[in-house]
């Protein structure tokens, strides 16, 4: 991305430099601003710094969410291919 990107997130412009692709930036921050939008409705919070962490803290924790089920997924994996890896060593040694 050669030249800048202007987003809006919580009612503000903001230009964004950098390698990223124009739509996913703007992806992006479509998806920020709807974490801010969404915790502003809920809490009833309009300090934009505020709003800014708190979104920040919910997408961090969905990021964590995530990596922790991929992990658990990862492992589950893991171990249904070493159960099958024994199955076929077992049924090689039976055959041979």
């Amino acid at each position: 991305m050669s030249t800048p990107v202007k987003v809006h997130i919580f009612g503000q412009i903001y230009s964004i430099r950098g390698e990223l692709e124009e739509k996913y930036v703007q992806k992006l921050a479509k998806y920020v601003d709807e974490k801010m939008q969404a915790i502003g409705d809920a809490t009833g919070i309009v300090d934009t710094q505020k709003l800014a962490v708190l979104a920040a803290l919910a997408i961090a924790d969905e990021l964590h969410s995530m990596q922790r089920e991929r992990s658990d997924e990862e492992e589950l994996l893991r171990e249904q291919a070493e159960r099958c890896l024994t199955l076929v060593e077992r049924a090689l040694k039976q055959t041979a």
